[in-house]
């Protein structure tokens, strides 16, 4: 069994819905499992455009648990490869779309936080893709260019554009808006409570084992105390597809780092783009990235990327450290002041990473009236909630207009990657096509 992230997240557990655990025969007409961004989005928006609508919440553990609650929180514009690559593989015009409706992602989330009235640290602000490296240059110049051809606003700022908003040394930037940093946590648990008080029902402490044909309408959940019989399900469980042997393709679980620190002092907030909320993420994937917190800290995350599959507890655990590690020499690179700053927090968390780069939503193969959410590649804060959406709208049967997205599929590429052997050539070939990625595998 994959051993759960480690570390405590800087973001504070927040009050949550009752979940009581599931027992016995329990029936719904939407079950959807898995109490992250994604699953919750699905939930609230379905409760909202259905009221009345019989819909139950299942998670292994409590909402904000997984993925949802250990990310980093940065909100901004990206889906699937980068642009330059995706005009290659799609042509300019799904291009064009893909990234559009990313774009409209980020807005949703800012527009979802002012509805809900979230009180997560909402802080809008511009997304910096930089480097210092030459393959960086490189890269950003394709891309650059292809955002050119395609006409979207994503400029390009040079290193004394760079300086007026964050006093870091990088060459170039591509700036992204609309963009901003949250408590992801905080996000989540509020969707949670706003789910409940539109009726949805929550078990926690509910794993669920198996998914099998129903005799009657619908899938049947099999959890260890009890069973769950819905018209529709909805499996927002990310990498943990492969668990249950969902022939959705690959979707691997890939273990990522994060630290946070105090408060810097006032002249290093400042010089880092404290006060207008930035962020910086490397144009290398992977690579260390920061945002600043408004409590004047700072959080770093990147940088290592484990397969956690086959790795026992003492290694996994010294690949842990290192990761943070190294992300806390990086961050004391940014600024003088940094040198001596105290790290409060370290954690890790998972993401789900295809062989494509690209997310998987979609109908399951083989189930009536079962979709699955997962495979967001590291760029899941606003593409889940728009996942969410997206299904609560199929299974109204109110698909959105337009033609599907790229990712609006059922499978992603079948990979070889079971057991530690098999992944080092996956991740080999992942890297060639995305970038330099550290990795740590046995």
């Amino acid at each position: 069994m994959t051993r759960p992230p480690a570390g405590t997240p800087y973001w504070d557990p927040a009050e949550l819905p009752t979940q009581p655990q599931l027992h016995g025969v329990v029936t719904a007409d939407v079950a959807v499992v898995g109490a992250g961004l994604a699953g919750l989005s699905c939930a609230y928006h379905l409760a909202e455009r259905a009221p009345g609508l019989d819909i139950a919440v299942v998670d292994a553990e409590h909402p904000a648990a997984g993925a949802s609650g250990r990310g980093t929180g940065l909100l901004g514009p990206r889906a699937g490869p980068a642009v330059d690559r995706a005009v290659r593989r799609f042509g300019p015009q799904t291009a064009r779309s893909m990234h559009r409706a990313s774009e409209r992602a980020v807005r949703d989330v800012l527009a979802l936080c002012a509805r809900l009235d979230v009180p997560c640290g909402l802080r809008p602000g511009e997304q910096l893709v930089a480097t210092r490296s030459s393959a960086g240059l490189v890269a950003l110049a394709r891309q650059a260019r292809a955002c050119r051809e395609l006409g979207l606003d994503v400029p390009v700022l040079s290193p004394a554009g760079i300086r007026d908003r964050v006093g870091v040394p990088y060459r170039a930037a591509l700036l992204h808006r609309p963009a901003a940093t949250l408590d992801p946590a905080a996000l989540t648990c509020a969707l949670a409570r706003a789910c409940a008080d539109k009726g949805v029902r929550f078990y926690g402490r509910s794993p669920l084992l198996a998914l099998r044909p129903g005799d009657l309408v619908g899938p049947e959940l099999v959890l260890p105390h009890g069973r769950l019989y819905a018209g529709q399900a909805v499996l927002a469980v990310n990498s943990a597809a492969q668990t249950l042997n969902l022939p959705v393709g690959t979707v691997l679980p890939l273990e990522v780092y994060a630290v946070a620190t105090e408060p810097l002092s006032a002249p290093a907030y400042e010089a880092l783009g404290g006060r207008a909320g930035h962020s910086v993420v490397d144009a290398v994937p992977l690579a260390p990235y920061f945002r600043l917190l408004p409590d004047r800290g700072l959080v770093a995350g990147g940088g290592t990327a484990t397969v956690p599959a086959g790795v026992g507890a003492p290694r996994l655990q010294a690949v842990r450290e290192r990761a943070w590690a190294r992300l806390e020499r990086w961050l004391r690179s940014l600024h003088p002041d940094l040198a001596r700053v105290r790290v409060t927090h370290r954690w890790s968390g998972r993401i789900g990473m295809t062989g494509d780069d690209l997310p998987v939503v979609g109908p399951v193969p083989g189930f009536d009236d079962v979709w699955y959410i997962g495979g967001c590649c590291g760029h899941g804060l606003a593409l889940s909630v728009a996942h969410g959406a997206h299904v609560a709208a199929a299974l109204l049967g109110e698909p959105e207009p337009g033609e599907p997205l790229p990712w609006h599929r059922s499978r992603a590429p079948r990979l070889p990657a079971r057991g530690p052997v098999p992944v080092r050539p996956l991740l080999r070939a992942y890297v060639d096509a995305m970038g330099r990625i550290a990795r740590h595998t046995c």
